[in-house]
């Protein structure tokens, strides 16, 4: 499984939330690929990812770069919230 997190410019933010989705998954006893990515980069990045964790003010954003690929999009209000995003995870995967 791959998951790709998303944030506005650069990777900086986005770095943070792959490492706590890497966290989460751990919490949840699963393994997948996380990779961090812009949003300018987020069409190619998630080419083949399953899961693409972002911002509620970045989610439309997100959709329309992925098009029709697939890919679902969820959203993380904290990407400081390993709890959070435990269940956001969960709950897709779900």
């Amino acid at each position: 499984m791959r998951i790709v997190a998303v944030c506005g410019v650069g990777i900086g933010t986005s770095a943070i939330l792959k490492l706590n989705a890497e966290r989460a998954l751990q919490r949840l006893g699963l393994d997948a690929d996380v990779s961090a990515s812009g949003l300018e980069d987020v069409a190619v990045a998630a080419e083949d990812a399953q899961i693409v964790l972002t911002s509620s003010e970045l989610v439309d954003a997100v959709r329309a770069a992925l098009g029709r690929s697939g890919t679902e999009v969820v959203v993380v209000s904290n990407y400081f919230d390993v709890d959070e995003i435990s269940r956001q995870l969960d709950s897709a995967l779900g």
